[in-house]
């Protein structure tokens, strides 16, 4: 089964309304709020990273970066760094590279959200390749993705 198929069945499972959209491929966040015309602030960005040596999803709005020393601090570990795709690909084999959707509880990867995106109603993210995205309300992701929400990410 291929990632979006497993989301939506996941999600219909769950109750949870959503919307898939294709667009043209698009390999930056910014290309597919862009290719959406959907505000930056509401597209959901995927960071996979390597806290103190274990795999880890951020999930920072696109018109954001990551700032380490608040990742550190919120994580509770020394030393952290982007994870090599090659790190991080296994975990996700029914998806394309840099595709992943913010939902690492379906592949036993904890999943962490920065603050800005929380409040925000919808979110809209990839879901497994480049030409596929979905809108649900944050509260619905929020309820089954069950992350850790906190301030780890700046405006760039």
């Amino acid at each position: 089964m291929e990632c979006r198929e497993r989301l939506e069945q996941y999600l219909r499972e769950h109750g949870v309304p959503f919307k898939v959209m294709t667009h043209s491929a698009a390999y930056t966040m910014p290309e597919v709020a862009a290719a959406l015309h959907v505000p930056g602030k509401q597209v959901a960005k995927v960071v996979m990273v390597k806290a103190d040596g274990k795999i880890v999803m951020l999930v920072i709005p696109t018109a954001y970066r990551l700032d380490f020393a608040q990742v550190r601090a919120l994580l509770g570990v020394k030393k952290v760094s982007l994870a090599k795709e090659k790190e991080f690909a296994d975990l996700f084999p029914d998806c394309a590279t840099g595709a992943m959707p913010p939902f690492g509880n379906l592949y036993g990867v904890p999943v962490y959200v920065d603050q800005a995106l929380a409040e925000e109603e919808n979110i809209v993210f990839r879901v497994g390749t480049h030409q596929h995205t979905m809108k649900l309300a944050y509260a619905d992701f929020a309820r089954l993705a069950q992350p850790t929400v906190g301030r780890f990410a700046e405006h760039l």
